[in-house]
């Protein structure tokens, strides 16, 4: 597979088969945010997109999942999507579910008979960086949409017979926040209720735009132990059934798990973590 940038996708995904559809991401400009950086967004060629199909199928590929990348395929006119789910059913007869990353503003743009067209199409789950549940902590990151917003995308993905799907980040609304943005991402979730939650605890790069914040005193990041008890909390107050997984890069740990049903288990191993933590210098996750 000819790959331009980064891979990047959600645990979730890692038995499916994933194709590439365009180079970037189309926004590009969350402050945390280097994925993409170094990319000009732009759609790939069906010619190209058909010859990987085609390079796969020869091989004896057959996938019943299949992930669109790259940062937010779901930019994709309508049209264009439609024509690359037809080709991708020709080859891949058992293929039963496409998904894909996706923005709120992508969504927002998709007029209603547009998403019911793709659900018939075969998209399944599309997955929405919400990061936060704090309106100013969006606007400060540069995410592009507000709460209200997001509510209107993810009950307009759900009335299409789509799955939506979170990303997150603990540690995105900075030092002494962490408890406030968990109660309110508990509190979003709990209404807008995601399948999976997928949880890249924040790590700032020194190059990316919040850096440049951090120098001049507009985000001070919180350490490690705030985004293991900010991540201990939304896991106490989610109520509704999920698949869960959390990382954290900058120290070797990670929780997963299915709400409810292992919500004490989870738990106690973030209060272990939690305690390894408690009386060492903090660690702040800079890379």
């Amino acid at each position: 597979m000819e790959y331009e940038g980064q891979i990047c996708r959600g645990p979730m995904e890692r038995a499916s088969y994933m194709l590439p559809v365009s180079v970037g991401c189309s926004y590009n400009q969350c402050r945390f945010c280097m994925l993409f950086k170094h990319l000009t967004y732009r759609e790939l060629p069906l010619d190209q997109i058909e010859a990987e199909l085609q390079r796969v199928f020869q091989a004896g590929g057959n996938p019943k999942t299949v992930f669109l990348g790259d940062g937010n395929a779901f930019q994709l006119d309508t049209e264009r999507l439609l024509e690359i789910l037809g080709r991708i059913h020709r080859y891949f007869p058992a293929c039963e579910t496409v998904n894909m990353d996706a923005t709120v503003q992508n969504v927002l743009r998709k007029g209603e008979d547009e998403l019911l067209a793709l659900a018939r199409a075969g998209v399944r789950h599309l997955y929405l960086g919400i990061e936060t549940g704090l309106d100013d902590v969006l606007a400060s990151m540069n995410k592009g949409h507000t709460l209200q917003q997001a509510y209107e995308a993810i009950d307009r993905i759900h009335r299409a017979g789509m799955i939506y799907d979170a990303h997150m980040m603990t540690g995105v609304a900075g030092k002494g926040r962490g408890l406030e943005n968990a109660q309110a991402l508990a509190d979003f979730y709990n209404r807008t209720r995601p399948e999976r939650i997928i949880n890249f605890s924040m790590f700032i790069h020194r190059e990316a735009p919040l850096y440049q914040d951090i120098l001049e005193g507009r985000f001070t990041p919180a350490d490690e132990l705030e985004n293991l008890r900010e991540e201990r909390l939304l896991l106490e107050l989610l109520d509704t059934s999920l698949v869960y997984d959390g990382f954290h890069d900058i120290i070797p740990f990670r929780v997963r798990g299915t709400l409810p049903h292992d919500r004490e288990k989870m738990l106690k191993k973030l209060d272990g973590a939690i305690g390894e933590q408690q009386g060492k210098e903090p660690l702040i996750a800079l890379v």
